[in-house]
């Protein structure tokens, strides 16, 4: 296989550390990775300047862009054969529920996908990092299964993994993604040279986590894999907004 390796946390993360090398005797791994951490920064594109595509001691390329600019760059323009398969991560903390919306680790998977490649992006819910292990395993067990029994068409998976030692897993759930309450005002203070700034408030807590959910499987020691899609059409209102445009 010809696997294509990105993330949001920076070439330099841990966690695209464990995926290679929990990949690398499963066929060609290549890394393309931000140059620095991009969390956050989603689906975008840089188009305002040009990017340089480098490569660090340890044999991967970065660049100094986005998660989707890697992804991009890689599959459009770097590599001589499309890869297989794209994966992401392994993300430092969760991106469940509307954390999808906004996580630089599921925006490089989704370009993946975007191009016709099959994508996982993969997610370690915690901020600790203690068993980076597991969630490497479990990213292995979806590659070695994407091989033996391929979709038959590009698929886009979000995978989150409890922060838990591998034999604590209680299994793996295919869930939909729950909702957060809104998020917390952000934090304003004043700067050394008295400017004031201002701080991005934290994620809402879970609002929508009841069984069959992300936050649900996560909480009790599932690995969630939800399918994504692309199709942001809210289809329940379209005949409601025909018929206002109609007054």
């Amino acid at each position: 296989m010809r696997i294509l390796l990105s993330n949001d946390d920076g070439y330099f993360a841990p966690g695209i550390e464990a995926l290679a090398a929990a990949l690398g005797d499963l066929g060609e791994i290549t890394v393309v990775a931000p140059e620095r951490d991009r969390s956050g920064a989603s689906n975008s594109l840089t188009l305002d300047r040009p990017l340089h595509l480098r490569r660090s001691a340890n044999g991967y390329f970065y660049v100094n862009g986005t998660p989707t600019d890697c992804v991009h760059l890689a599959v459009t323009g770097m590599l001589e054969q499309q890869p297989d398969m794209v994966v992401s991560g392994i993300n430092l903390g969760a991106n469940m529920g509307d954390d999808t919306i906004y996580s630089g680790t599921v925006a490089a998977a989704m370009e993946g996908y975007l191009l016709g490649v099959p994508a996982v992006a993969v997610s370690l819910t915690s901020k600790e990092g203690k068993h980076f292990a597991t969630a490497a395993r479990i990213a292995r067990a979806t590659v070695e299964r994407f091989r033996r029994s391929p979709f038959d068409g590009p698929v886009l998976l979000n995978i989150n993994v409890p922060d838990l030692p591998w034999e604590e897993i209680r299994g793996v759930k295919v869930t939909r993604l729950g909702r957060r309450h809104k998020a917390e005002p952000v934090v304003k203070q004043v700067s050394p040279r008295h400017e004031t700034v201002y701080w991005v408030g934290a994620a809402g807590a879970a609002a929508d986590a009841g069984e069959g959910t992300d936050f649900h499987a996560v909480a009790n020691g599932y690995v969630s894999v939800t399918p994504l899609q692309i199709d942001l059409t809210h289809a329940a209102q379209v005949g409601a907004v025909t018929e206002w445009l109609a007054r």
